[in-house]
């Protein structure tokens, strides 16, 4: 196992992250309950694998199984006498945990509210990175970080961050925080897969100039990349995406992809979902990938990813059958800058 800086900090987390979303009862609380399958003996033995490969960083939110799952991954963390100081803890904030309309957004007082439920939950007294679930476009973003800041001050929350915000509002938080003084987000965690690399575009440009951390999350397209869908699939492509059709993907190139991905597979003896995952820890701009797992034979999969080494050619095969459409205003930067590049540059004689 492999660590990285997570943002522009000095804390080191695994570069792969265990997400907690199958952590709960099935069938209960809607959507989650079509994700969650684990109970906390599944969990305590989902966990105790993940530390014994070197993972140390652990990600949930409020909503997954409304509580459900922050419960369990505290109980787990206790139940296996893991030492705090040892484990990384994110969790985030911005659904809806009730029926109020003051039970969701990133209003401070929900924010507030929702620390709270979580430090309990969680049975602890900080969370490591705390992070905003989604874009609230009726609370002013001053408001939320403000309400941030001061749970790091209070020593509620180590550092924080956003999931699932546009480039734009990421790069107006970044300098209202510098403005004003406020501890600035360090991690953005955003939908990246071999099958869907529109983040390619604005959003890694932005976090490499930034130097925050890239959380990724369903690097496998909500098991879309598993091998076990799409043309020359072994079987009838059950589970979560026959249930769940997320994250959307173009599905032409999707297949593209996997049937390049069963090439390289075959090739390196693994399984095509390690592959997807190997592809996505191969991207410099990657902090870390969270996986998710409701059995063990899954985990395992998941974690022989840190282990592929995939060659030039793998990278430059996978690229080319994935690669995005070109997109304005991209074509036109890349044809005004192309003589902008110091090494291509020839003086006149």
């Amino acid at each position: 196992m492999r660590y990285k800086q997570l943002g522009n900090t000095g804390l080191f987390v695994s570069e792969l992250c265990l997400g907690a979303m199958t952590f709960g009862p099935p069938g209960e609380n809607g959507l989650w309950g079509s994700i969650a399958s684990l109970d906390q003996k599944g969990v305590d033995g989902i966990v105790g694998r993940s530390v014994a490969a070197g993972v140390n960083f652990f990600d949930t939110a409020d909503v997954y199984s409304i509580g459900k799952s922050e419960e369990l991954l505290g109980q787990s963390i206790r139940n296996l006498g893991l030492n705090r100081e040892n484990v990384v803890i994110a969790t985030k904030v911005h659904g809806s945990m009730g029926d109020g309309p003051n039970q969701r957004g990133s209003s401070r007082g929900h924010i507030m509210d929702s620390i709270e439920g979580s430090l309990k939950r969680l049975q602890t007294d900080h969370i490591d990175l705390y992070q905003l679930h989604g874009t609230d476009t009726v609370t002013p973003i001053e408001e939320t970080l403000r309400a941030l800041d001061d749970l790091v001050t209070s020593g509620k929350v180590r550092y924080v961050g956003a999931s699932n915000w546009q480039a734009w509002r990421i790069a107006k938080a970044l300098g209202i925080s510098e403005r004003k003084g406020y501890a600035r987000f360090e991690t953005i965690q955003s939908y990246y897969s071999i099958a869907g690399r529109d983040l390619e575009r604005e959003i890694v440009p932005l976090i490499k100039e930034e130097k925050l951390g890239l959380m990724v999350w369903s690097p496998m397209a909500g098991g879309l990349l598993s091998g076990k869908y799409g043309p020359g699939a072994p079987g009838n492509g059950e589970g979560r995406r026959a249930n769940f059709n997320f994250p959307p993907v173009n599905e032409d190139r999707a297949w593209a992809a996997v049937a390049e991905m069963r090439r390289i597979a075959a090739k390196h003896n693994v399984s095509v979902a390690t592959v997807a995952l190997g592809y996505v820890l191969a991207k410099p701009f990657v902090m870390s990938i969270i996986i998710g797992a409701s059995r063990l034979d899954q985990l395992e999969q998941n974690l022989a990813s840190v282990d592929l080494a995939l060659d030039a050619e793998d990278i430059a095969k996978l690229d080319e059958v994935s690669a995005l459409p070109s997109e304005y205003p991209g074509w036109m930067v890349d044809r005004q800058g192309a003589g902008r590049v110091p090494e291509r540059f020839t003086p006149k004689s």
